[in-house]
């Protein structure tokens, strides 16, 4: 079904000037910024009005609707970071959040680097038997995005970046990958709605990759192993899918009768919060290097892995991510939490990142 429908700085952002704090429980994300800088909204662009929240618009510049880098890395300083995002219910594409602010933030930060292109893999993407797939459609469309008006995003076009899909399908060739080209798939809602709010002005060259829905750790880390050489060209890799994940324990009321995504009555469940923490402790304790690959193998055994994640598919973003960033060379890449919120009681949005903006 779901092959038939598509394919698909450490802290807080530098340029927040506000506080932002979600108590849920024991469990909370602080945001402070790094220094104050009053932004004049009236510097926006008419299309960035129509995109970005008023609030964000605050905070942030107008993002510059300049050509991503077509060229080799001469003008750039050093790789880009690796990004593991929770893309969330679709309403966290519509609703003011500070996770908004910063998956903009990083767009911002993109645009000004001159990123070549993004690599990612999202979630619901999954390919049955022993291959993968590589999105090669030339004109993808977007997957609608359920309870959120289509006037926000009807307009934005998918940019697929084919040269570069063939490029990584030639790469996993080679290490041994059966892989294949889909030419009819389009953009589901773990890849769209998180591109077109950190890119509003313009979507940059986008290759996705599948899953394998056997979902075995170290056939997706190894993935991002092959992979990872062409984050030193300037592509920005990133990887969607869920913190804590499991439909089967989430509540959906507040959803489905008020609209409410963040509507918290109640604090997570504990088996929740508990991987939530064990998560934090992988990424942000080690970052870069072996003992990232070992240790999200590692959670996958984790008591209360099965409550935190119903399904291996919002999971396995995670294990690619740790191939992209998983030798001794990426050491120096501090793994940080970002940024963080809860939907639907039990669902945790957790917004990681490798290494920082040169």
């Amino acid at each position: 079904m779901a092959e038939d429908l598509a394919c698909g700085g450490p802290g807080g952002p530098p340029r927040l000037n506000f506080s932002s704090i979600l108590s849920l429980g024991e469990v909370g994300i602080r945001f402070l910024s790094n220094r104050s800088t009053e932004l004049d909204p009236t510097r926006t662009v008419s299309l960035i009005d129509q995109l970005v929240t008023p609030a964000a618009i605050t905070y942030y510049p107008k993002q510059s609707v300049k050509k991503f880098n077509n060229g080799n890395m001469t003008a750039m300083r050093a790789a880009p970071p690796v990004l593991l995002l929770s893309h969330g219910t679709t309403l966290l594409t519509g609703e003011d959040s500070h996770i908004r602010d910063y998956w903009l933030y990083h767009g911002n930060k993109a645009v000004e680097y001159g990123i070549k292109g993004i690599i990612i893999m999202g979630a619901h993407w999954n390919v049955p038997g022993r291959k993968i797939k590589v999105a090669m459609n030339p004109d993808p469309k977007a997957q609608p995005i359920a309870l959120v008006s289509r006037s926000k995003y009807g307009h934005y076009k998918p940019n697929a970046d084919l040269k570069t899909g063939a490029r990584c399908m030639e790469m996993l060739k080679a290490a041994g990958f059966e892989v294949e080209a889909d030419l009819k798939c389009n953009w589901l809602i773990d890849t769209f709605p998180m591109i077109f709010r950190m890119f509003p002005g313009k979507c940059p060259p986008v290759t996705i990759i599948s899953q394998n829905s056997y979902f075995e750790p170290h056939f997706h880390i190894e993935i991002g192993r092959v992979l990872r050489p062409l984050r030193k060209e300037g592509y920005l890799f990133m990887g969607s899918g869920g913190g804590v994940h499991n439909l089967y324990r989430t509540e959906w009321r507040n959803i489905i009768k008020w609209r409410d995504n963040f509507a918290q009555e109640l604090p997570p469940e504990p088996t929740h919060l508990e991987f939530r923490q064990a998560l934090e402790d992988v990424i942000c304790k080690n970052g870069g290097g072996p003992a990232m690959k070992q240790g999200v193998v590692r959670l996958m055994k984790h008591p209360y892995y099965r409550d935190a994640h119903g399904t291996d598919d919002h999971y396995m973003p995670t294990c690619f991510i740790a191939g992209v960033v998983g030798e001794e060379e990426d050491r120096k890449d501090k793994g940080v939490l970002g940024a963080e919120l809860w939907e639907l009681r039990n669902q945790a949005e957790t917004q990681f990142a490798f290494g920082e903006w040169p």
